[in-house]
């Protein structure tokens, strides 16, 4: 009996090729760059990093700082480039519910905490390389302005940059969550703003111990003693890494609840 398999004939008891968690993440992936926002968010994050480098380096060197890292430059420069990849991670979201195209998405990949997970890893990645970029081409061009007034020291940059990079990618997993949550971008753009920039500004600008103690475990603050490597700061500069984390996985939990007890 032959066993060639005639035309039209359908193959029965075949393995499915594709999907799974691979495949969600490899739509994402897709999805993300079909649309304009992301490469307006890269751009616009690419021109503030080289504005607010090039005059931290000047500044410095003007008023005549003590030697820093020059690293200090595009990790000080997350506070706002951060928004960039915030935005960018958010609209991975949002802009599905606004167009309801997060229906189909659920539809191809039924269990939604693997779209979740997929936009996550996604934003996380894509925050990775960002702030690798930023922080590599940061301190290149802080380096010119500073004018002596900055140490470089190979394995100190890399180490700043690795970190703003973590950073990134955590900000990225926190803006995925809270869009999950909130499902609009008016209402996750505000909500991501205060507590990452709006609060701790507050809680600074106020005083006080209680409230200092408060900002010392805020994202945006704990981010930067990791990212500074502070030595000298209310803990070690991995605990704030931690806290970090601790952000992200709540913003991401808050999401999962959120997407499993609601409609799309």
């Amino acid at each position: 009996m032959s066993t060639a398999v005639r035309a039209g004939t359908p193959v029965r008891n075949q393995a499915p090729r594709g999907g799974g968690f691979t495949g969600a993440l490899g739509a994402e992936w897709a999805k993300l760059w079909s649309i304009r926002t992301p490469y307006a968010c890269l751009l616009v994050g690419l021109v503030v990093t080289g504005i607010f480098c090039y005059y931290y380096g000047a500044i410095a060197r003007i008023n005549d700082k003590p030697l820093q890292p020059v690293g200090n430059a595009p990790v000080s420069s997350v506070i706002l480039t951060q928004f960039a990849v915030l935005v960018l991670a958010m609209t991975m979201v949002t802009s599905e519910y606004a167009t309801s195209s997060i229906r189909t998405s659920l539809l191809w990949v039924p269990v939604r905490h693997s779209v979740q997970l997929a936009k996550a890893l996604l934003a996380a990645v894509v925050g990775f390389l960002v702030g690798i970029a930023y922080g590599a081409i940061g301190t290149a061009v802080a380096w010119g302005p500073f004018r002596g007034h900055a140490a470089f020291e190979p394995s100190k940059v890399i180490a700043q940059v690795v970190a703003m990079a973590s950073y990134c990618a955590l900000v990225g997993v926190m803006a995925v969550g809270v869009a999950f949550a909130l499902r609009t971008a008016a209402a996750a753009v505000a909500v991501l703003f205060f507590v990452i920039s709006a609060l701790p500004s507050m809680l600074t600008g106020l005083g006080g111990k209680v409230l200092l103690v408060i900002n010392d475990y805020m994202p945006q603050t704990a981010g930067g003693n990791f990212m500074l490597g502070k030595e000298n700061g209310p803990y070690p500069p991995l605990a704030g890494l931690l806290i970090t984390v601790a952000w992200a996985v709540a913003a991401h939990i808050a999401g999962m609840l959120v997407l499993r007890r609601r409609d799309a």
